[in-house]
């Protein structure tokens, strides 16, 4: 029988003031390794408890919401929390290496449930910046709504 081994993502406090951020065990992990890990956990924290993202965003971070910008983490989360209950499906998802070695694009498409309605298509673009050897945290995220497909 042949089994897979599985690995744990857990966030962690670096002592750095409301700032928790996603740690990835091996800092020779791959930025394909990283963003599947990332893209897993955020999707799954956003789908049963919001509050829980708080630890990927910084004062410097910056939400880009269907056109509507807001920066810093207590306002991207209010944005957020906002939202209401949702649960997403992912479809897709592109990463590439920044310009800044110590910085990951990500693109995600999928579809979205707002309160139970029926799904939208969306998609999504975080840039996940290093401070450490496996430690990263949300830069920047444009997500908008996909009509008419």
């Amino acid at each position: 029988k042949n089994q897979q081994s599985t690995t744990t993502y857990k966030l962690h406090n670096i002592h750095q003031p409301n700032l928790l951020l996603l740690l990835i065990p091996s800092p020779r992990m791959s930025a394909e390794e990283v963003a599947k890990a990332f893209v897993q956990h955020f999707y799954q924290t956003f789908d049963t408890n919001v509050d829980g993202l708080a630890g990927l965003y910084s004062p410097n971070s910056m939400l880009t919401f269907e056109g509507n910008q807001v920066a810093g983490m207590e306002q991207i989360m209010n944005r957020l929390r906002g939202i209401g209950p949702v649960k997403h499906d992912i479809k897709s998802m592109d990463v590439q290496p920044s310009s800044d070695s110590n910085a990951i694009v990500i693109f995600v498409t999928g579809s979205i449930k707002i309160g139970g309605d029926n799904p939208l298509h969306f998609c999504e673009m975080f840039q996940l910046l290093s401070t450490g050897p496996g430690a990263y945290y949300v830069h920047n995220d444009i997500f908008r709504l996909n009509y008419g497909l």
